[in-house]
């Protein structure tokens, strides 16, 4: 278990998530902005507990997920921050897979600040925002915390919060591929085998398939393949005209950041896409001993040791030049 929580701690708080959710009736499920796999599942995998609970819920996100998760339950009850009403009729707040507040977006100004919010999240930047917290920092994805809230719940499994679970593992395992695929989570996906789920089909779908949009984008990118520190960081910078040229949509750029991190000899990966004139996201991902996590967190975002991101305030130009830096400086 997490070292921050202890092995009590985090059964505390498994029991705390219960009380929460058992001491209130309506409830508003968002996930971080830009929502990925993880994010996704999670926020599928706690309307269906809460459904089976009796409970009422909202499902909201100020972006889209994309819809190559429509297969999942709840998808189709999913809303954006446009049709959130803006005083909604709710008793509580559950946050699934955001590192921190913001994280969420526009959604929490939506709501009154005095509304009790339970976060669940597997970041090891976590803040520890909201009134109640269910965090496993060593958990392989938040689905997998769901996974054992759904046990402290009483819920049993069915094929519906299956495939929701099975694509928070598979999608932030990189298909049980990366260091965070533990024993245990091959155990759960394979339990949830077991229930149904087409392991090999939701891998070609989510994994494998890619779309010509994607392709654009990609020669697009490569063309801007950078190193620095004898081929230790490498990076890929996407404007905003390469952006809009290709349409590309943030699904279209999902894995870009694997090609340079993929490169023999490289140890951390970066891809920087620009937002605006004055505001770059970027993406780290680390093959060595660098904790690039903490690179994010001193540019105000976070995330895992080996996977993180932030949002830097400049050009595109001034963003690499100051991450790159500071990815020197953590190499040593």
């Amino acid at each position: 278990m997490s070292a921050r929580v202890g092995v009590r701690g985090y059964a505390e708080q498994l029991a705390e998530a219960r009380c929460f959710i058992e001491n209130h009736d309506h409830f508003l499920v968002v996930s971080h902005v830009n929502p990925d796999g993880d994010a996704a599942s999670s926020t599928f995998a706690m309307g269906w507990l809460l459904d089976r609970l009796g409970k009422t819920f909202t499902l909201v996100n100020e972006d889209a997920i994309p819809d190559k998760f429509a297969y999942m339950w709840g998808f189709d009850r999913l809303i954006r921050l446009t049709e959130l009403p803006s005083d909604p009729p709710i008793q509580a707040i559950i946050s699934v897979d955001c590192a921190d507040e913001a994280r969420m977006g526009r959604v929490r100004e939506r709501v009154a600040p005095n509304v009790p919010l339970l976060n669940i999240d597997h970041h090891p930047t976590n803040d520890c925002f909201g009134d109640a917290q269910l965090i496993r920092e060593d958990a392989a994805a938040t689905a997998e915390v769901l996974f054992e809230l759904a046990e402290q719940l009483g819920v049993p499994m069915e094929r519906e919060l299956a495939d929701c679970i099975y694509t928070g593992l598979l999608t932030d395992t990189g298909g049980f591929r990366y260091s965070n695929t533990s024993p245990r989570v091959m155990r759960i996906a394979a339990d949830l085998l077991e229930y149904g789920v087409q392991g090999y089909q939701l891998a070609e779908a989510l994994l494998e398939k890619i779309t010509r949009t994607h392709i654009a984008v990609l020669q697009k990118a490569l063309g801007t393949l950078s190193f620095a520190y004898d081929h230790k960081v490498s990076w890929i910078a996407l404007s905003t005209e390469v952006i809009s040229t290709t349409n590309a949509t943030p699904d279209d750029l999902e894995g870009l950041i694997q090609y340079p991190r993929n490169i023999e000899g490289v140890q951390v990966g970066l891809l920087f896409k620009q937002v605006d004139d004055a505001k770059v996201k970027v993406s780290f991902r680390s093959n060595g001993n660098v904790d690039v996590a903490q690179v994010a967190k001193s540019f105000g975002g976070g995330g895992h040791v080996k996977a993180s991101g932030c949002t830097i305030e400049g050009t595109l130009e001034q963003a690499v030049e100051q991450v790159v830096a500071a990815v020197g400086r953590a190499l040593g």
